[in-house]
Parts: C-alpha cells; sequence; structure tokens
C-alpha cells in the first residue's frame, strides 16, 4: 500500500516537471529560429476568431443576469442607480476573466490535447522527430504564443458584452438612463485608481489574469496531448483531463492572483 502511494506520488512529480520543462521550452522557442509565423497565425484564429461567438454569447447573459440579480437587492436600499459600478466591478476584475478562461479551457484546450493526441497516437509527432523538426518548437510554441496573445484578447470583449448586457436590463428593466449607467462604470473603473497616472488599476487586473489563464490552458492541452497513449480511447482521456485540469487550476490560480493584485494593488 505505502509502496503503491510512494509510486504514485513520484509519477506525479515527474509529470509536473515535465510540464515546466515544456512551459520552459515553448516560451524560450519563441526567441530563436525557425519561428512557425504562419502557425501562430493560424492557431490565433483557432482560438481567438472561432472563440468569439461563445466569449460574447457568455459575457452578455452573464452581464444581464448580473444586472438583474443585484437590481432585486439594491432596490431594497434605492441604490439602484449603483447597478453599473457593480456590473463592472464584477465582470472587469473576475467573472470576465475567469469565464472567458473557462470558456477557452472548454473549447480550446480540449481541442489542443484532441490535435495533438492524435498526432501522437498516429505517430505523426514521431514522423517530425525523423525529418529532423522539434515537436515542441511546431506544435507547442505557436499554440502558446497564440493563447497568451488571444485569451486577454478574448476577456476585453467578454467585459465589455456583459457590461452592455447590463445596460440592457438597467434600461429596459430598471429604468436607468443609459448615460446615468455608463458615468457610473466609468467611475467604478476611475475610482479603483491609476497606475502611471493613465491606466486603471481594474484594467490591470482583469488583463493579468487571462494572460496567466492563456498560458495555463494551452500548456496543459499540449501536456496532455504529447502524453497521449492508447490510441482514440486515449485521445479522449487526454481531452477530459484536459479540460478538468485547466478549469481547476484557473479556478486555483484565480485566487492567489487576485491576492497578489491586491496586496501590490489595493484599490
Amino acid at each position: 500500500m505505502l509502496g503503491r502511494f510512494n509510486n504514485a506520488a513520484k509519477r506525479k512529480i515527474h509529470s509536473l516537471q515535465e510540464f515546466f520543462v515544456l512551459g520552459g521550452k515553448a516560451i524560450g522557442f519563441a526567441f530563436s529560429r525557425p519561428f512557425y509565423r504562419s502557425d501562430l497565425i493560424q492557431q490565433m484564429d483557432s482560438i481567438g476568431v472561432q472563440s468569439l461567438p461563445i466569449v460574447l454569447l457568455t459575457g452578455f447573459f452573464t452581464g444581464m443576469v448580473l444586472a438583474l440579480q443585484s437590481s432585486v437587492q439594491l432596490k431594497t436600499f434605492g441604490a439602484t442607480m449603483y447597478i453599473g459600478r457593480l456590473v463592472a466591478a464584477s465582470m472587469i476584475r473576475e467573472l470576465g476573466p475567469v469565464l472567458a478562461g473557462l470558456m477557452v479551457a472548454g473549447r480550446v484546450g480540449s481541442g489542443i490535447a484532441a490535435q495533438i493526441g492524435s498526432m501522437r497516437v498516429t505517430e505523426q509527432i514521431d514522423a517530425l522527430n525523423t525529418l529532423g523538426t522539434d515537436p515542441i518548437r511546431k506544435l507547442v510554441t505557436p499554440r502558446v504564443l497564440a493563447a497568451l496573445i488571444m485569451v486577454p484578447t478574448l476577456t476585453v470583449i467578454n467585459d465589455f458584452a456583459g457590461i452592455l448586457g447590463g445596460n440592457v436590463i438597467a434600461s429596459a428593466y430598471v429604468g436607468i438612463p443609459t448615460s446615468l449607467y455608463w458615468r457610473t462604470v466609468w467611475e467604478q473603473i476611475a475610482g479603483g485608481g491609476f497606475i502611471f497616472k493613465y491606466v486603471p488599476n481594474d484594467f490591470v487586473h482583469g488583463l493579468v489574469k487571462p494572460f496567466v489563464f492563456g498560458g495555463i490552458i494551452s500548456l496543459v492541452g499540449c501536456h496532455f496531448g504529447l502524453k497521449t497513449t492508447g490510441g482514440t480511447e486515449g485521445v479522449g482521456v487526454a481531452t477530459t483531463r484536459t479540460v478538468v485540469t485547466a478549469s481547476i487550476l484557473i479556478l486555483v490560480v484565480d485566487y492567489f492572483i487576485t491576492q497578489l493584485l491586491l496586496a501590490f494593488l489595493p484599490t
């Protein structure tokens, strides 16, 4: 019993070591030749552009629900005019980055694991090695860079869609003028303080997280994809592990990033 536990712990530690080595190599290859630019653009389209509809829908309806729920509570205190502040703070600081990260983890993370896993079980990755092409440079680096660029971009769009959804409810259901709603949104952003006098603290909070989430999603997908064994059944297992692991890591890492940001960028 103790021996099995010991072996399982060793395998987990070894897998964790492989994960960080993979991340280090993927980032290192971004600064050396050959660099597969066309693969990067293709992955940016796959990760960013093709994820746009689901991110827009998620953000818009989350903002609507947030405004609807908060209007009920704020009405008790006669403070419904602050709906814009509440929706903006929630979307930019927390819900926008986390929801965008989870949506991308479900759609893109599983896709990355399935693509690379299929290449592994059909020995296409062995063929790349035979041809002298490093599979990490060719397959992992473009996906990691694309995720680091596109997940923050999707988060900004998700934030705006959520605030817009809140505006629809505030205007149509609560009766708050659109101009007042957007003024309170700006008051919330400005009230959080600025870095270097011009960059709102809320934007820093909202962009640091998705940058980290993008790295997590892409690296987890590539890691499980490269380790795939057992044919098509193994590909299914790799995609499931990717979605579960990336989603849990996003929620756990989100807490620690929030703690750090609140410590170094207090509002």
